[in-house]
């Protein structure tokens, strides 16, 4: 097929890649505008636009999508279908009409639950046992097309945001060429029942409060890992938690630290305590909790404080 993709992050470079692998022709990529990043805070590409200028496949960068000579431009490319993974605009109505088979977008899980930005994130804290993904063909509302495929993966124990996205990545990059080898299909009207809104993460959200059970802190832990790191505060210092473990055998007062060990501070929660395994101060290194100590001793009944 002739195919526009449209995306940004990692996870949409992994569905470029498996539709370059399929054989598809990609007419056209576009990504958002490349931004400052790392400490010289030089312009970096997407990780969209730096596979697809691998492969010799043009780029355009749009800031926005709503302007007429944007949509003229694609309209010349006669493609077949749209394939939209996390790209970061919205698609109005006369881009959605624009190709054959209009355009489809890869979302991270199973619709109508977790519609919105974050799905991935928004399924950890929420506790769920398991996510998938959905290839759904696009209208006008947020995430509320008709599905054309979908599959579910459990969610583990283990899993964290980092983790579970690179699997739904793969899923997705699977579906999507299934999906493309299969049009025209039917799509299922989304239910009305069970909708949820994922919406965007705030940096806020990540501050762990002592005071609330401990399993609902170790899945915050796991959302918020790799970015933007669930933190608490220790003697004036923010101290990101980057693994931790459940341990229900010990209690007290929330906060206070409950025994010091070669690999783990133990820490009461509102039920529970967490153990935690790998600490980071703020402008230091990620180091596992016996490196930590070194440079931070800890004592039983010291108090930490909440994220500030």
């Amino acid at each position: 097929m002739r195919v526009i993709f449209a995306g940004t992050p990692v996870f949409a470079a992994t569905a470029l890649e498996a539709l370059l692998n399929a054989g598809h022709e990609v007419v056209l990529v576009l990504t958002q505008p490349d931004r400052p990043a790392g400490r010289g805070m030089s312009l970096k590409p997407s990780p969209v636009k730096a596979l697809a200028l691998a492969h010799g496949i043009e780029v355009f960068q749009p800031t926005t999508l709503k302007d007429l000579v944007a949509q003229e431009r694609l309209r010349a490319l006669g493609a077949d279908v749209m394939v939209v993974a996390a790209y970061g605009l919205i698609l109005p109505s006369a881009v959605l009409g624009l190709p054959a088979y209009g355009c489809i977008n890869i979302h991270a899980s199973l619709l109508p639950r977790w519609r919105g930005a974050a799905p991935i994130q928004r399924a950890l804290l929420a506790g769920d046992t398991q996510t998938g993904v959905a290839i759904m063909q696009m209208e006008a509302g947020l995430d509320t097309g008709p599905v054309l495929r979908s599959e579910a993966i459990p969610i583990t124990v283990d899993d964290t945001t980092g983790s579970l996205h690179d699997r739904l990545a793969d899923l997705g990059g699977r579906l999507l060429v299934a999906t493309l080898g299969a049009l025209p299909m039917n799509a299922v009207a989304q239910p009305v029942d069970g909708v949820t809104y994922a919406a965007k993460i705030e940096k806020s959200e990540a501050l762990i409060d002592w005071s609330l059970p401990a399993e609902e802190l170790d899945r915050k832990v796991r959302a918020f890992s790799p970015a933007p790191g669930a933190a608490f505060v220790l003697d004036g210092v923010l101290v990101k938690v980057w693994r931790a473990e459940l341990d229900s055998s010990a209690s007290g007062a929330p906060g206070t630290i409950l025994a010091v060990g070669r690999d783990a501070v133990q820490v009461a929660c509102g039920r529970g305590s967490l153990c935690l395994r790998e600490l980071q101060r703020a402008g230091g290194k990620r180091l596992p909790v016996a490196q930590f100590l070194g440079g931070t001793p800890l004592a039983v009944g010291k108090e930490l404080g909440a994220g500030a």
